[in-house]
This record gives C-alpha cells, sequence and structure tokens, in this order.
C-alpha cells in the first residue's frame, strides 16, 4: 500500500490506475473489494483483508466502524499517534503540490482527552423507520446505531436512544453546562423541534435560543445547536495560537471574517483596547445575535452581518477608510477562495491569520495570497478531530519583505 492521501484513503496502483483504498495503511498488503469504479483513471475500494499490517494498526474501538458500515471514521483501526503523523503528512502534502512549499515543517498537537467521546456537536441521520444513524461512506444508506464512541455519551444517547419518525436528521449538542439540545430536522433539512435536557435530567426543559460555550476564559453564547468547536478543548487551542500569531498591539483595526460568534473577535478585543477597533463579519443571522452579545462589554468590537466575498469586502474596507493592521479569517471548508485572498491581501494587513479545517483549500489560498504578496509564516496544526483524517490548521501569513 502507499502514501496516506487527503480524505481518509491510502494510494495504491493497479494495472495503471490510481486506487484509493480506506481502512488501510501505508506499507500494508492488503485485499481490496472496489466500492466505486466511475472515472477512467482511478477507483474506490475497501482493504478486506489485511494480510501485511503495518505496526500502527490497532483493533477498532467502534463496533460500527470497517468497510461497508458507518462512514464517519476513517482511522479507527490506526493508533492515536500514528493518526496524527498521517494528518502531518496529508498537510505536507497538501502545501507542497497546491501551495508549492516543499519544505514546511508540520506537527499534528494532540489535545486534551482522548481519541474518544470528544464530539460535543453532531449530526445524525434517520432512516424511513425512525431509526437514528450514521450514513454509509460516500452513500444515502444510514447504519442504524445505538451508539457513536467518538460522541459525547448524553448527546449520543439523546438521540440515539430514541426514534424520529417522518424526521430526516437530528442535530444534537451539548454545551459547557452538560445540557444537551436537540434539533429535529424534516428531509429537507427544515429545522422543526428543539429540545433542550438540563444537565442529567431526562425532563425537557424549556427551549432557549442559546448554550453557553466556555473558552479563552470565558463563557460564549451560541445558537443551541449552532457552530461552535466540536472538540470541546479545540475552541481554547485556536484562540491561544490565533492570539500569538496576530500579535495584536494597542490601536490596531482588526477584521474577524466568517466570525461566527465571535471567538476570535472577542479574544482580541481587549488587546486593541479602547482606541482600536475589531470588525466581525458573519453571514448568518443567529451567529451575529450570538455574537452581538458576546461582545456588548467590548465597545471596540462591532458585528456586521453580511457574507463574506471580494465586492462586501472592498466596500468594508472602504468604509473602514484605513486599512486593518490584522486580519483573522475561519472560512468555511471549501475556503476564502482566490478573489477573497486577492481582496485581503490587497489591504497589506501586517498579519494575515487563517484557520482552516481543510488542509487542500488552507494550500489553494496560500497559494493565491503567495500570488498577491503573502508568504507562510508559521503554522500550527490541532488533532481537533480523532479517528477522523479531518485536522485544524492556524496560519500565519505574512507580507513579503521587498529585496
Amino acid at each position: 500500500m502507499g502514501p496516506v492521501a487527503h480524505g481518509g484513503h491510502c494510494v495504491a496502483r493497479h494495472e495503471g490506475r490510481v486506487v484509493f483504498v480506506r481502512h488501510t495503511l501505508p506499507g500494508e498488503r492488503v485485499l481490496v473489494r472496489v466500492t466505486e469504479d466511475r472515472h477512467p483513471g482511478y477507483c474506490r475500494a475497501d482493504a478486506v483483508e489485511i494480510r501485511t499490517p503495518a505496526p500502527g494498526r490497532v483493533p477498532r474501538p467502534c463496533p460500527y466502524s470497517g468497510p461497508g458500515l458507518c462512514g464517519g471514521c476513517d482511522w479507527q483501526h490506526v493508533a492515536p499517534d500514528e493518526q496524527r503523523r498521517l494528518k502531518a503528512a496529508v498537510v505536507r502534502e497538501q502545501l507542497s503540490r497546491l501551495a508549492g512549499l516543499h519544505d514546511v515543517a508540520v506537527t499534528v498537537e494532540e489535545l486534551p482527552g482522548g481519541p474518544l467521546r470528544w464530539r460535543s456537536r453532531a449530526r445524525f441521520a434517520v432512516d424511513r423507520s425512525g431509526a437514528p444513524g450514521l450514513r454509509r461512506h460516500r452513500s444515502h444508506d444510514v447504519v442504524v446505531l445505538d451508539d457513536c464512541p467518538i460522541t459525547a455519551e448524553p448527546a449520543a444517547s439523546a438521540v440515539l436512544r430514541h426514534r424520529w419518525p417522518g424526521a430526516g436528521a437530528v442535530d444534537v449538542a451539548i454545551d459547557s453546562t452538560g445540557a444537551v439540545t436537540t434539533t429535529r430536522l424534516d428531509r429537507r433539512g427544515h429545522p422543526q423541534a428543539t429540545r433542550v435536557l438540563p444537565p442529567g435530567s431526562e425532563v425537557p426543559a424549556e427551549p432557549t435560543a442559546r448554550a453557553e460555550r466556555r473558552a479563552g476564559g470565558r463563557d460564549w453564547q451560541v445558537e443551541g445547536t449552532g457552530f461552535w468547536q466540536v472538540h470541546p478543548a479545540a475552541a481554547d487551542a485556536l484562540v491561544a495560537a490565533v492570539e500569538s500569531f496576530a500579535a495584536v498591539r494597542t490601536g490596531d483595526t482588526v477584521l474577524d471574517l466568517y466570525a461566527g460568534a465571535g471567538l476570535f473577535g472577542g479574544a482580541l478585543a481587549p488587546a486593541v483596547g479602547r482606541g482600536g477597533r475589531v470588525v466581525c463579519v458573519e453571514a448568518d443571522a443567529a451567529a451575529c445575535a450570538a455574537a452581538d452579545a458576546n461582545l456588548a462589554a467590548l465597545p471596540q468590537a462591532e458585528v456586521w452581518q453580511g457574507e463574506v466575498d471580494a465586492q462586501g469586502l472592498a466596500e468594508l474596507i472602504a468604509e473602514l477608510g484605513d486599512g486593518p493592521d490584522v486580519v483573522v479569517l475561519d472560512p468555511p471548508r471549501a475556503g476564502a477562495g482566490p478573489a477573497v485572498s486577492k481582496q485581503i491581501a490587497a489591504t497589506g494587513a501586517r498579519a494575515v491569520v487563517y484557520v482552516a479545517c481543510d488542509p487542500a483549500a488552507l494550500a489553494r489560498d496560500v497559494a493565491a495570497f503567495g500570488g498577491n504578496g503573502y508568504r507562510l509564516a508559521a503554522l500550527r496544526s490541532f488533532d481537533a478531530f480523532p479517528m477522523t483524517a479531518h485536522v485544524e490548521c492556524v496560519a500565519l501569513l505574512e507580507p513579503i519583505p521587498p529585496t
């Protein structure tokens, strides 16, 4: 078996074609079953028999993980330290192949808490009979579960111990107080009903609009099942990395793009002081409302609702008058894209801090910044999604010094 590749599989070759194989490790000799063969240049497969195992292989802790079963985890068969080495290799490969950076040192840092029961927010699919579970890899088929070992037990139980007739999916989240919120979705993904279970209780409480999260030494309000870092230790780790890379000074102007509930902007606002300014930009109305509440005690911080695109960003910068000193962005999985990256680079900010949940999108945007006068100055990576192929990165981009 060949090297690890982005997406939770390893690369093999057979009769001139690339074969992307799940449930294996580099260096293993395996028997595979082709699961998808629709492209002339490659196919997808599962390793169904391990003939020569790699040293990093371990028994899967989840009985639903494996070929043809739940598609939620990629690396259940891999020791945690080896998972981190694989993820580091993927980040390096993406930066090399997509950004032309061939010598970036990458270490994926472990977060506290271990590889199981870390997921504080999840979406479970529901089959036609009302039974909850997760989908098979690259399939709409639902694998019915009675537990999900990577999900916090109270959150998993709140969904998987019940039936949900007529639902298409159920969102669940557990906040820092232990309260569990479930939101039932119809088959089009529209919310239908929300239920809140207080800590240690099976009796639903009156639904509230907000859940409590703890990060950076303070409490934050977020929409009940709305976006927040899934790993309970991730927000603290990312805030510390962003603060270190941003190195904000008194009087600075900071743009926090894709700001969500205002986590990074709120963490940086005290450093700019009352003479500085932090502008948080977010498209989602509920997230903006949460950010308004979270930043209410910080007069130097403000929330602007709007899409982060090249035109909107140009209008925002023009309205600010002076360009930002620091830009922080935490885009969705697809990344910021070349147009937004170019617009940010045009501000001349002394530091751009990019938080990324997808190394390929990060590498493409690093390349876009590189074409517009910025270089990758530092990088940290975190194992915020154990047992999966996902990895969280924080990159510092700085203007290329004149020669």
